[in-house]
């Protein structure tokens, strides 16, 4: 992935987090949901779970993991927007949680899902 913008590298990323999702037997509810909140990357249901997920690549972890960059603000804004989800498609008696899907590596990706990261 050298050489490519934030926003595109960003959605390589996002691929290679639906595809592992996929593969793994969630079924993708909806990606990029935007709110008056803030955006979520992925929402994802298996069984009687929805999964909100935000995806994070780095090219390395010079900076710390990926998953640092999730902080108490941007949880608070994903929680928000989880819950304006929740109520706008009438989702009930499901549980929820929040993953975070760490993508690193510059030629060959590394994926980190890291499920109940936040609550």
């Amino acid at each position: 992935m050298r050489c490519l913008s934030k926003a595109v590298s960003g959605k390589v990323g996002e691929n290679v987090a639906a595809h592992f999702l996929k593969k793994n037997g969630f079924n993708l509810l909806k990606r990029n949901f935007h709110s008056r909140y803030g955006e979520i990357d992925m929402i994802a249901a298996k069984d009687e779970l929805v999964v909100f997920v935000e995806v994070k690549y780095r090219k390395n972890n010079a900076f710390g993991p990926p998953c640092v960059a999730v902080n108490f603000k941007k949880q608070n804004k994903l929680k928000k927007a989880a819950l304006h989800f929740i109520g706008e498609n009438d989702i009930v008696n499901k549980d929820f949680r929040f993953d975070i899907i760490e993508i690193t590596g510059k030629d060959e990706l590394e994926l980190n899902h890291i499920e109940n990261a936040f609550c």
